[in-house]
């Protein structure tokens, strides 16, 4: 038998835990929208629809779907790369601790707990016993 591992468990808290920081962002978005700034709402309504994809994601995690899997590695490499363009262009975006941990570090964190042949093999179908 093989090993059972919980790190698909870590990826899926660590994805909500995104899903939860775009879904925020995308309500704070709308009161500058009353304001007079009208193309914050299809910018708030894009980050919650990330952040609702981010916890579909999550879900498929934890019942091992390979699907899920490969598209989570995609989404967070793209948040990764995003994050590092910020970090290195100077147009003034934070560059603060926590800005670190949540835009580097928490992708960066999902990529290396779904990667591996070993999580590969975790998400692959299960194979039917046949004769039974």
């Amino acid at each position: 038998m093989d090993k059972q591992t919980s790190r698909p468990e870590g990826a899926f808290v660590l994805l909500l835990m995104q899903a939860t920081f775009w879904a925020v962002a995308g309500l704070s978005a709308f009161p500058f929208a009353l304001a007079g700034q009208p193309f914050l709402v299809g910018l708030g309504l894009a980050s919650i629809l990330l952040g609702a994809v981010a916890v579909l994601l999550a879900v498929g995690l934890l019942k091992r779907r390979a699907r899920s899997r490969r598209w989570a590695i995609r989404l967070e490499i793209t948040c990764l790369a995003g994050s590092l363009l910020l970090l290195v262009l100077p147009i003034g975006a934070n560059h603060g601790p926590v800005s670190l941990m949540t835009n580097v570090g928490l992708p960066l964190a999902v990529i290396l707990l779904l990667r591996g042949k070993m999580m590969r093999s975790a998400f692959a179908a299960p194979v039917a016993l046949s004769g039974f």
